[in-house]
C-alpha cells in the first residue's frame, strides 16, 4: 500500500551485500539467503524475516526471527499475511485481461466508464495503471498518529476517492510518475462498473480459481480476521510493537487489500510472468515502464509491475507494505521465484534496502 518499490542498481546492491556479509552477526551460517535475513532481525530489528524461493520444482523456506514475539515462534510455513500493494498486480491483470477482451481501452480516458467521477477528463486508464495520473494519494490524509482509528473503519472505494479529490492534481496527466494508491481505487471500480461484478469475484474468477490459488483473496467490508496460521503483524507504536494482525483492509481495497501466501504469490507471479494469464501485447504493455522514482536509477514502473535491477539481472514484481506486513514479490532471471516478508509495518530505518538483498540472495544463488 505503500510507496515503497524501491529499486536498488546492481553497483550499489553489490556494496551493500559486501557490507551486510561482513558484519559479525552473520558469520554463523554460511546460507547467503538467511545472511540477509539476519541483519533485517539482528540488526534492523523485524521481528521476523521469512524467504520462500521456488526455482523449478524445489521450494526452500528460509526464516529468521519470531513470527510470534510472545511465544517465539518463527514464521508459519506458508502462512497467510496481508500483502499490501502487491494487490496492484492482481488488480492490473484483470484490467488488461478486460482490454484484450475489447471492454476497455487502455488509452481511452476514465470518463468513458467512470463518467463525472474525476475533474480531469484528460486522466486514462493506462496513467492510472502506471501511476501518471496525478491524482492525489488519498493514504496521505489518514492520521498515523493515531493507527488505532483505522482498525475498524473500512471505507467505501467512493469515499477514498472523495479523500483524494480534496486536494488539486499533483500535475497534469501523463506528465511525470508519482505513486498514488488513488489510481489502483479507480481502476477496481473501473473494472467493476465494466463487469457489473465485484472486483473480490473478479480476482476470484479470472485469477486466484483457475490458477488453484486457494488461500488468496480481497477481503469484503468487516471481514477483519486475519485467516490461521499466520504470523502475528505488528506495527510500531509508542515504542512498543502491537499486534495489528485483524483489521477491516477495505481502507486499502484495490490498492492493497489482498490477503495471500508465498505460495500461492510465488505461483501467481510466475503465471503472469510466463504468459498464462496475459496475451502476450497485454503482458508487453504491463512491462512497459516508464522511468520511476524508486529510489535509485535503473528500476522502472510498469501496469501494475515493477522492474528491479538485481545483480544477475532483473526482478519483475511489487513490493507490499500495509500496517503488520511488509513484502517483495516477483520473479528473477531464469524463473526464480521469491517472495520475502517481514511482520512488521512500518519497517524500521535501512530495512527496506535490506528487503531488496535479501531478495537479490533468494534469486541470484
Amino acid at each position: 500500500m505503500r510507496k515503497s518499490l524501491r529499486a536498488i542498481t546492481a553497483g550499489t546492491l553489490v556494496a551493500l551485500l559486501a557490507a551486510t556479509t561482513a558484519a559479525p552477526a552473520l558469520a554463523a551460517t554460511a546460507d547467503p539467503v538467511r545472511q540477509r535475513l539476519d541483519v533485517l532481525t539482528a540488526q534492523d530489528g523485524v521481528p521476523g524475516a521469512e524467504a520462500v524461493i521456488q526455482d523449478g520444482h524445489r521450494t526452500r523456506v528460509v526464516r529468521s526471527g519470531a513470527g510470534d514475539i510472545a511465544t517465539g515462534k518463527p514464521f508459519p510455513r506458508n502462512g497467510s499475511y496481508r500483502a499490501g500493494s502487491v494487490t496492484k498486480t492482481f488488480v492490473a491483470t484483470v484490467v488488461l485481461q478486460l482490454v484484450a477482451e475489447g471492454r476497455v481501452r487502455l488509452d481511452a480516458p476514465v470518463a468513458r466508464y467512470l463518467p463525472g467521477l474525476l475533474p480531469d477528463p484528460r486522466i486514462t486508464v493506462r496513467q492510472l495503471l502506471q501511476h501518471t495520473s496525478g491524482l492525489y494519494n488519498y493514504t496521505d490524509d489518514f492520521d498515523r498518529t493515531d493507527p488505532e482509528a483505522l482498525r475498524h473503519r473500512g471505507a467505501e472505494p467512493a469515499e477514498l476517492v472523495a479523500t483524494a479529490l480534496r486536494h488539486p492534481a499533483l500535475f497534469p496527466p501523463g506528465t511525470k510518475w508519482s505513486y498514488s494508491n488513488t489510481n489502483y481505487i479507480v481502476a477496481g471500480m473501473l473494472a467493476e462498473k465494466v463487469t457489473g461484478k465485484a472486483l473480490s469475484d473478479l480476482i476470484a474468477h479470472r485469477i486466484t480459481r483457475p490458477l488453484g490459488l486457494h488461500d488468496t483473496y480481497l477481503p469484503r467490508r468487516g471481514d477483519e480476521r486475519l485467516p490461521a496460521p499466520h504470523a502475528v503483524g505488528y506495527l510500531p507504536l509508542n515504542g512498543k510493537l502491537v499486534d495489528f494482525s485483524d483489521f477491516d483492509a477495505t481502507i486499502a481495497w484495490a490498492a492493497g487489500g489482498l490477503i495471500s501466501t508465498p505460495a500461492d504469490l510465488n505461483r501467481f507471479y510466475g503465471a503472469l510472468l510466463g504468459g498464462r494469464l496475459l496475451r502476450p501485447a497485454e503482458l508487453a504493455e504491463m512491462q512497459r515502464t516508464v522511468p520511476a522514482d524508486l529510489g535509485a536509477p535503473g528500476g522502472g514502473y510498469g501496469l501494475g509491475l515493477g522492474r528491479i535491477p538485481v545483480t544477475c539481472g532483473e526482478f519483475w514484481g511489487h513490493q507490499g507494505g500495509i500496517i503488520g506486513f511488509t513484502n517483495l514479490s516477483g520473479v528473477g532471471p531464469h524463473d526464480r521465484r521469491a517472495v520475502v516478508v517481514l511482520n512488521q509495518n512500518p519497517p524500521p530505518a535501512g530495512a527496506n534496502q535490506h528487503l531488496y538483498a535479501a531478495t537479490d540472495a533468494a534469486v541470484c544463488p
